[in-house]
């Protein structure tokens, strides 16, 4: 298993979880690293993503100004700090590493964290 996940919890509405994914067993600082959900009864979707190095980094629009991506290579852990919880949010969150290569593109998936927001 590639990664450590936690940070997962129950918050109510409008409180806050730092998920945490930690790398093991690869060149962590040589992927992008992204965040995904996935609700019960729906798709799996991207949340939010950051380059190697931490420089850039992107958000879906429903969590913009919500949820910052961050990471540490020295310690092989990238972080979601998830502010403004809302219902909606409730899912299992999965980190996962990103990297092209010439023979294709290799992703290392997460086991996922359950979030569940209460109204």
């Amino acid at each position: 298993v590639p990664f450590v996940e936690s940070g997962g919890g129950l918050v109510q509405t409008g409180g806050s979880l730092r998920l945490s994914c930690t790398a093991s067993g690869f060149a962590f600082s040589s992927y992008a690293m992204s965040w995904y959900r996935q609700a019960p009864g729906k798709e799996r979707e991207l949340v939010a993503g950051i380059t190697s190095t931490g420089d850039v980094t992107n958000y879906v629009d429903f969590v913009k100004g919500r949820f910052t991506i961050s990471r540490d290579n020295a310690k092989n852990t990238v972080y979601l700090q998830m502010n403004s919880l809302k219902p909606e949010d409730t899912a299992v969150y999965y980190c996962v590493a990103v990297r092209v290569v010439s023979q294709g593109t290799v992703r290392y998936w997460g086991q996922g964290t359950q979030v569940t927001v209460s109204s």
